[in-house]
């Protein structure tokens, strides 16, 4: 097979700076590259402060949108879909169903389409019933109008098959266990290497920082929490976030790059408290660094840990037990690392970029 034209569209652009789909955008594209394809990224306007035409190889585009929660990714990626439409492009990877309904636009000038559902977006508390409607029925419209489903959980693989009777290809998130050392990022924060328990994710209600924050406030340990993330819709929730009278309790916002890893690799302990949402980046990659993980006990997080991780019952009295006795126990917490870190290689990027060129060859292949 000759070497592809890729267009990744969906996210909010590259280098990554907000969530799980910039991240794979990144990562994903620029081991194509590696690979001898020629990728384009679209960039979301508000998110791309870079205005350069090209980084690590692959060519960017940045188009404008609406500045509204219910509209802003879906007025962005309708115009990367017609715009993809006017240029060389033999496949375009759509991350995320928003815009699924228009993605047989691309496939009348020939171009295949293959996207990546992520989770059951509908789900998640901050959408009203209008835009959880729309994305249920955007879910279904995700099956009709592309050449190909990827999923990124069996859960979510399994829904697919039973509520739509689509078969989907199951294709993980990656992980980056690149190890930094402490360096500037630890220093800014007051933070010593494993003196510190790390939060990750966005502040809304469904990947439960409040709970998180609570249950840590009943601990009795010298280790402070690093609550890491933002969220620039839900005000009033992020202020009750972070009003917190405990020191131990750090919210430094979003940190991206190698600040980001940096405090990946020099944690003691990773929470994951998300609720929906199909299996996320940010748990991924500290199944990479091979970290003691206490994860809510919902079916993605057992999917991906299976019996590696602590659970926990959902609630703020089982969380903070939970992590007592993890920090409690050096040993009860060196058998969860261990467990960790015989998973961890399920999870390489390598391996997935090949998964995916071999999606394209077969769209481009069959006559579908």
């Amino acid at each position: 097979m000759s070497k592809l034209r890729i267009a990744i569209l969906g996210s909010r652009g590259i280098p990554g700076n907000y969530g799980g789909f910039e991240t794979c955008a990144e990562e994903l594209a620029s081991r194509l590259v590696q690979e001898g394809h020629s990728v384009t990224v679209y960039c979301c306007k508000p998110y791309s402060k870079n205005p350069e035409r090209f980084f690590k190889g692959i060519r960017r585009v940045i188009l404008p949108t609406i500045k509204k929660k219910s509209l802003e990714k879906l007025v962005f990626t309708l115009l990367s879909l017609i715009y993809v439409s006017f240029t060389k492009t033999d496949v375009v990877l759509m991350l995320g169903v928003s815009a699924s309904s228009f993605c047989f636009i691309p496939r009348l000038f020939g171009i295949k389409v293959v996207i990546n559902v992520d989770g059951l977006e509908w789900r998640r508390k901050k959408w009203g019933p209008i835009a959880s409607t729309y994305l249920r029925f955007s879910e279904r419209m995700a099956c009709r109008t592309t050449n190909r489903v990827v999923t990124d959980a069996r859960c979510v693989q399994d829904f697919y098959l039973k509520t739509y009777r689509k078969e989907t290809t199951f294709i993980p998130y990656g992980a980056r266990p690149v190890i930094i050392p402490p360096n500037g990022v630890l220093s800014s924060l007051g933070l010593s290497p494993k003196g510190y328990v790390l939060y990750v994710s966005r502040f809304e209600p469904e990947n439960n920082p409040l709970l998180v924050r609570r249950a840590f406030e009943r601990v009795k340990s010298e280790k402070k929490l690093v609550m890491l993330g933002s969220a620039p819709y839900a005000k009033e929730y992020v202020r009750q976030v972070l009003e917190s009278q405990d020191k131990r309790i750090l919210f430094p916002g979003a940190i991206y790059g190698d600040g980001y890893l940096e405090l990946q690799s020099n944690t003691d302990l990773y929470i994951q408290a998300t609720s929906v949402g199909g299996i996320h980046p940010a748990l991924v990659e500290a199944i990479g660094f091979g970290h003691c993980i206490i994860a809510n006990d919902v079916p993605e997080h057992r999917e991906i840990l299976e019996d590696a991780g602590i659970y926990y019952n959902g609630t703020e009295e089982d969380l903070a037990e939970k992590l007592q006795n993890a920090l409690d126990d050096p040993e009860f917490a060196a058998e969860c690392r261990d467990r960790v870190r015989r998973r961890s290689h399920r999870y390489s990027w390598d391996a997935i970029t090949k998964d995916y060129i071999k999606i394209f060859e077969e769209c481009l292949v069959k006559k579908f």
